[in-house]
């Protein structure tokens, strides 16, 4: 009894503890970061105090992240860093790491990313300018450019013709990079574009796995990841991800000779979308970048990289038009704009290509 009674005690002197930093459990300090109640000038005079900002999933060479980020630091002093990693790894440091301040995740880990409060608000003085399919109501994440699928296929080390749609890599030889698939956003945005290529859509993905399956019992995809340094070393043959970064890609790979280029018969046209972490160490820094990013400097660094802003309010000078895919040669991509639909379409790839295809590959 005498157990049970001190118990009681130190119970009633927790919440009364709890009740002195407020009913919810949040200190001051804590609500002092809901960063939509300041002005943009009190967010950059605490964002230079910060004087550092950590990304994940935001690497120099993706969508042109090393301008914008050159820009935030030659404008406002902010030093930054990045670890790239994919969308599900950028969470898992978010609810894990205090120090990753803002990431860049694919559409259809925005959902999980609000169910499991990892995310924080922060609208930026750009948000009128944004259209609705591209932010959630609160804030909580903000869509800054979209990409389309894209083919990078290196012509010196393969022997087949370079193809120009799904139909033509179905019949020949090379090897698949198309990268993680269970937890990336990319690999799953493959997936996707191929079930339209034969036939299907969101509600329909059995021809893309009827595709990928044949692919993986003939041994054609390769188990690597899709990054610079592979395709710079001539381990890819045949590149699968966003128009942005087949571009880049291909710009920084000299010694080899590529065709880049939008499958005809089956692509998408989706984003990637800007999230800060909800226990960001420097939250102030993170909406600050944010802000750059939105900004019309940002939205053009963007399109620089091939990616297509979501601001269309943004003059883009016709130089940078001229030097990427033109729209042309992606208007029949299907443009993906339910996160919610999107969203489990492609936990359902991940599940299944987890059952099915790791297997297959060994």
């Amino acid at each position: 009894m005498r157990k049970t009674t001190l118990f009681k005690l130190i119970a009633v002197v927790a919440c009364l503890s709890l009740l002195l930093v407020g009913c919810s459990g949040t200190t001051e300090e804590e609500e002092a970061t809901d960063l939509n109640s300041y002005t943009l000038d009190e967010i950059i005079e605490k964002a230079k105090e910060e004087g550092h900002v950590e990304s994940v999933g935001m690497p120099d060479s993706w969508a042109n992240w090393g301008e914008s980020w050159t820009g935030l630091t030659d404008t406002y002093g902010i030093e930054h860093t990045d670890e790239d990693m994919s969308s599900a790894e950028e969470l898992n440091m978010f609810a894990n790491d205090a120090t990753r301040d803002i990431g860049d995740v694919g559409l259809a880990f925005t959902a999980q990313a609000i169910e499991e409060g990892l995310v924080q608000s922060y609208k930026t003085s750009y948000w009128d300018s944004v259209p609705d399919w591209a932010k959630d109501d609160e804030g909580l994440w903000m869509i800054a450019y979209t990409g389309c699928t894209a083919f990078i296929y290196n012509n010196d080390i393969t022997t087949d013709p370079a193809p120009t749609s799904w139909a033509d890599v179905k019949t020949g030889t090379y090897k698949l990079t198309i990268g993680d698939v269970v937890g990336g956003a990319t690999g799953q945005g493959v997936v996707v574009a191929t079930a339209y290529a034969f036939g299907g859509d969101l509600e329909n993905l059995q021809p893309a796995y009827d595709f990928w399956t044949e692919m993986a019992q003939a041994g054609r995809i390769d188990s690597g990841d899709i990054l610079l340094a592979r395709i710079q070393a001539g381990e890819v043959e045949l590149g699968v991800s966003w128009s942005y970064n087949v571009l880049g890609y291909r710009d920084q790979t000299p010694n080899y000779n590529f065709t880049v280029g939008i499958p005809s018969d089956g692509a998408i046209l989706v984003g990637y979308a800007s999230v800060i972490n909800s226990k960001a160490d420097n939250p102030f820094a993170a909406a600050l970048a944010r802000e750059y990013i939105f900004s019309d400097q940002g939205q053009i660094n963007l399109a620089k990289s091939g990616a297509v802003p979501t601001r269309t309010d943004v003059e883009i000078p016709q130089e940078i038009q001229d030097s990427t895919f033109q729209a042309s040669e992606y208007a029949n991509a299907v443009g993906i704009s339910d996160a919610a639909q999107y969203a489990a379409v492609c936990a359902e790839i991940s599940t299944w290509w987890n059952e099915n295809i790791i297997p297959l590959m060994g």
